[in-house]
């Protein structure tokens, strides 16, 4: 026997199956959404894992191609890696829930959420964030939910929550708002430069819903829940604390963590670090746990200067920007270049155009999402930030920053009809002090416009950071934080916009949510930072996109055939188009309908390869006057090509003015000739004349 439990949420019935599969995980939910079925799990390891100073949760997010009837691609016809929308979707489950588990927690928890059946009216991540939600809650795992998630489009400009797919992809809006009881806990968006007011009215719309499912979750673990299990807590013992401030006093920890340099703060609590390593010499236990200890004693005291005194370990004021920089072609050669520098953070950004042939194909379980045309990728490296490890690619973190500085552009891109190019920006980290995603987006905005794409407007971004104290109204928020700020606050609220509204918002905290004044003090504090960053530093770089672009980029050349008459540009087995491209060396794509993108540098052999096609789906009229090579030779005539595929013929009695006893006596085989269309004769052929034609 199990349990069902069913509500109404955005005229559709959401079912949750208790206790019917999965009954060895400490929680499982199966989910039902519509004909959308999701199998969340959530599992714990019986004992911490020894030897760390973290928290060790790992959310999984797993397409199964079955869900959608398709069978997977490849020699191994079965799921490989995750895709980067499952890696994307983790990463937006795990950004609420972490902050609700125990601070001192650590055993190994596993979020686990398998997508078994999508019905494209019911998106399957919001029925996966819901079931980790409540598989954790119902069990015995230490957690301080429930949390609820719900998403909001805009269509028409009218929200909708909880969008089908189609609305998902079409709309004005993507966003995702989780909730605890009380406050906001995670936002996560997308938008077609939405204004700030109409922001916060889409967020506060999804939190009341959120406040619908968390009485339904509660319904439920009053019912189906478990009682949450003791664990072994991690805490740092308090005479360890006291010990320590004995040794190195609270002003000593002061001077040595407020500095504006990030390699001066290091080396300081290096110094006080040996020093305690010394006196807890005979103290196995106590130096066992004490880098974390000086790790919190730091974090307690740059929290403290900060919400009592408002002083900043770099001593800049409360909304005060670090210096910035920018410039642009700092890379010869490539089709755009620029580099934003942002105190201690720094990115270059390089941009490269090519034909939409080359855009990125996506098989996954949203039929809506076959391609993507503009692509964003961003890298940190270690040395960025004075560390030494191999590269081993892109981690979930390198993925989710990229992501976002690409949603961040997408709305002021160009179409493809006013700029037929696939695009990628690779934002290249050289440096890193906090929020690197957001300088990327400022320097994937200026590559952009210096590589020559017609953007519409510029973007720019910024991070707003928060310091709590004991009540929800002690509060102080910091604009641009740096990576101390990050590491030891409680917020990191990026938002990217244009200056008229807002493109992206991504919010994490490591408390129990936000009050309403918080988030909308961080989203005005954020507009003010962007606007005064792209007046004083980006538009004195680059103004506005340049006007082609440049000498290095492929040039592309569109035009239109009759569907048709593809197969005759194609030709047998490829055989004509691959002609023109080896006579022109461009690169040619012919969509369905007709389409026709032709890419190159050498804009005479692009133009020769439009001549070319013109001609080949270009039926011969009388009068048209054309150029051919002589391929072949008969008695009665000469065949012409006109473009690869495209034949004619020149009887002897047109060749010359004057009568000509053999071909051979006026023609060789790779003559180029002109001739003139002389139209269709008595038995339906063309013919053509080389002396009617005037010379």
């Amino acid at each position: 026997m199990y349990k069902s439990y069913t509500m109404e949420l955005a005229g559709r019935t959401l079912r949750v199956d208790i206790g019917r599969v999965a009954a060895q995980a400490n929680g499982a939910a199966f989910m039902h959404y519509g004909d959308t079925v999701v199998l969340s799990t959530a599992t714990a390891s019986e004992k911490p894992r020894e030897g760390i100073d973290f928290f060790p949760l790992s959310v999984d997010y797993e397409e199964k191609m079955y869900a959608v009837g398709k069978i997977p691609g490849g020699f191994n016809k079965r799921e490989g890696k995750a895709s980067e929308n499952a890696i994307l979707t983790s990463r937006v489950i795990d950004r609420p829930m972490r902050p609700l588990f125990p601070k001192d927690y650590r055993n190994d928890v596993t979020l686990n959420n398998m997508v078994m059946s999508v019905d494209p009216e019911c998106r399957p991540e919001l029925v996966a964030m819901l079931g980790a939600a409540i598989a954790t809650s119902i069990s015995d795992i230490p957690f301080d939910g429930p949390c609820a998630m719900t998403q909001v489009g805009m269509v028409d400009g009218e929200f909708i929550i909880n969008p089908s797919q189609l609305q998902w992809k079409e709309g004005d809006l993507n966003l995702t708002v989780a909730s605890t009881r009380e406050k906001v806990i995670m936002i996560e968006a997308g938008a077609n430069e939405i204004p700030e007011e109409k922001m916060i009215e889409a967020i506060y719309m999804a939190h009341d819903v959120n406040q619908t499912i968390i009485k339904f979750i509660d319904q439920i673990v009053a019912e189906a829940g478990k009682e949450k299990h003791t664990y072994e807590s991690c805490a740092i013992p308090e005479e360890l604390f006291a010990a320590i401030k004995e040794i190195v006093p609270p002003a000593e920890m002061e001077e040595a963590v407020f500095t504006d340099d990030k390699q001066t703060r290091e080396g300081n609590i290096r110094a006080l670090t040996e020093k305690l390593q010394e006196a807890f010499a005979e103290n196995e236990e106590w130096l066992a746990v004490l880098d974390e200890a000086i790790y919190q004693y730091e974090k307690k005291t740059v929290r403290k200067m900060i919400l009592k005194d408002h002083k900043r370990p770099d001593g800049r004021e409360i909304t005060q920007i670090r210096p910035l920089a920018a410039e642009v072609d700092i890379i010869p050669r490539v089709h755009g270049s620029a580099m934003f520098t942002r105190g201690q953070t720094q990115i270059c950004n390089v941009c490269t155009l090519a034909p939409l042939s080359e855009q990125q194909r996506l098989d996954g379980l949203d039929e809506n999402e076959v391609s993507k045309r503009y692509m964003h990728h961003y890298n940190f490296p270690s040395y960025s930030v004075g560390e030494t490890k191999p590269s081993r690619g892109p981690g979930r973190r390198e993925i989710g920053h990229g992501a976002l500085a690409e949603r961040a552009l997408i709305p002021v891109l160009p179409s493809e009809a006013e700029f037929p190019y696939a695009i990628r920006t690779v934002s290249e980290t050289f440096e890193s002090n906090g929020s690197t995603s957001m300088a990327s987006t400022c320097a994937s905005c200026m590559s952009l416009m210096a590589a020559g794409v017609p953007i519409k407007k510029m973007v720019a971004g910024i991070s707003c950071g928060l310091v709590t104290g004991d009540t929800d109204d002690d509060f102080v928020l910091l604009t641009d934080i740096q990576g101390l700020e990050d590491f030891f606050g409680d917020m990191d609220f990026k938002v990217t916009g244009t200056t008229d509204g807002i493109t992206a918002i991504q919010m994490d905290i490591k408390i129990h949510g936000l009050t309403r004044p918080i988030v909308e003090g961080a989203i005005a504090r954020c507009r003010e930072a962007r606007l005064f960053i792209m007046d004083n530093c980006m538009k004195k770089a680059i103004a506005e996109p340049r006007p082609q672009v440049g000498p290095y980029a492929p040039k592309i050349i569109q035009m239109t055939i009759d569907p048709q008459k593809i197969g005759d540009v194609v030709g047998q087995r490829g055989k004509t188009i691959n002609a023109i491209i080896e006579q022109t060396g461009v690169k040619i794509d012919i969509d369905d309908d007709g389409a026709v993108s032709i890419c190159g540098t050498d804009q005479a052999m692009m133009d020769k390869a439009k001549e070319l096609i013109e001609i080949i789906v270009t039926d011969f009229e009388e009068g048209q006057v054309l150029t051919g090579k002589v391929v072949s030779i008969k008695e009665f005539g000469a065949f012409l090509e006109f473009a690869p595929g495209k034949e004619g013929m020149v009887h002897i009695s047109k060749i010359a003015k004057e009568r000509i006893n053999r071909v051979e006596d006026v023609l060789t085989l790779g003559d180029v000739v002109k001739v003139v269309c002389l139209g269709k004769d008595k038995m339906g052929r063309v013919s053509f004349s080389i002396k009617d034609c005037k010379q």
